[in-house]
């Protein structure tokens, strides 16, 4: 992970941190899914947004998000060096398996 791609990482995760202490779900998971896009390509990085995006699935009592987050743990765990789907969220509302359009502020990390 290049040092500008670390550092918007690190600083999707900070968002989502913040958002979370204040109770803004909806934020936190937005800036989740950033650092997931961000970060997918790497097993540890991948791993740990959806470690994160599972803690915060339980806070919430999301059912639907829990399990969704579980079942992305190992799969992330097993798949992220092998295939990633370019640009998914990471969230359990979306197809674990479905390519997504990166947003435009991140493409240019991700493209190097």
């Amino acid at each position: 992970m290049t040092g500008e791609l670390q550092r918007a990482y690190q600083a999707e995760l900070a968002a989502a941190v913040a958002a979370r202490a204040a109770n803004d779900h909806e934020r936190a998971f937005h800036h989740f899914e950033r650092a997931h896009i961000l970060g997918q390509r790497s097993t540890v990085r991948h791993v740990h947004v959806h470690w994160l995006m599972l803690g915060l699935g339980v806070e919430m009592g999301d059912r639907k998000e829990i399990l969704g987050q579980a079942t992305r743990i190992v799969a992330a765990a097993l798949f992220s060096r092998i295939w990633v789907p370019v640009g998914n969220t990471g969230r359990a509302n979306v197809s674990a398996l479905k390519p997504m359009p990166v947003p435009e502020d991140l493409r240019h990390l991700l493209t190097r």
